[in-house]
């Protein structure tokens, strides 16, 4: 989705989208990139599915009465729409959107949380949950515990200096919560266990990239036949 997004605004891969946009020299403009950005987070949306485990956590954090909230990039219709379609009746407070600026990976979103909720100590009682860098490093500078859902792009990340801990289903958190959060530094074999899931995810990855080049190059032969016979 991301390059999708880079694509419709013409910036490289390199280029933070909101930054680009919020840089560009008149409102007018300003607004017409960011509903590019819309359009396709709108597009997304229609096939939104909930992340493996999301209900079960849920579940449990409502009877626990531990306070849940959202701190996104996203403009409010997508959320809008995953918590009326999966998640009717849990209290998300406060809901941090695109809106709210500066977004991540600065840390004003989380702790601005942290005010919202009364914690004396800034971020340091939250976890935030994500699956980027930029939701890492907002956790990490505002203080909070950070932990990574892996996926099949972002498995590098869990080495990273920013991530303390690293699931590989939200319903995981909920043995964590139970025991205890450990972090990477005290945490040897839970993080043998993630690193497993998180190196399978990434042998996984460098399979399917593996068979898209052995695609291309029976393609590109294909070509090649055909151009030498005279087609």
């Amino acid at each position: 989705m991301f390059a999708a997004m880079r694509a419709a605004i013409g910036i490289p891969r390199t280029s933070d989208i909101l930054d680009y946009i919020y840089a560009l020299p008149t409102p007018e403009e300003q607004e017409a990139a960011m509903e590019k950005v819309r359009s396709i987070e709108r597009e997304a949306m229609t096939s939104q599915t909930p992340q493996p485990g999301l209900l079960s956590l849920m579940t449990y954090l409502e009877q626990k009465q531990i306070p849940k909230a959202i701190c996104t990039r996203n403009f409010d219709a997508p959320v809008k729409h995953l918590l009326e379609k999966f998640l009717a009746g849990q209290k998300f407070y406060p809901i941090i959107t695109r809106d709210f600026r500066p977004p991540k990976p600065d840390p004003a979103g989380i702790l601005h949380i942290a005010k919202e909720l009364g914690l004396d100590d800034k971020g340091d009682s939250l976890i935030m949950v994500g699956d980027s860098l930029d939701d890492m490093t907002a956790g990490y500078r505002a203080g909070a515990a950070t932990v990574l859902l892996v996926n099949n792009v972002n498995a590098h990340l869990t080495t990273h200096e920013h991530t303390d801990m690293y699931i590989s289903r939200l319903d995981e958190l909920v043995e964590v919560l139970e025991s205890g959060f450990v972090g990477r530094t005290m945490a040897a074999v839970e993080e043998s266990d993630a690193r497993g899931r998180a190196e399978e995810v990434l042998r996984d990855r460098q399979g399917e990239v593996n068979r898209e080049l052995q695609e291309e190059g029976r393609l590109e032969m294909a070509r090649a036949t055909k151009r030498r016979n005279g087609y």
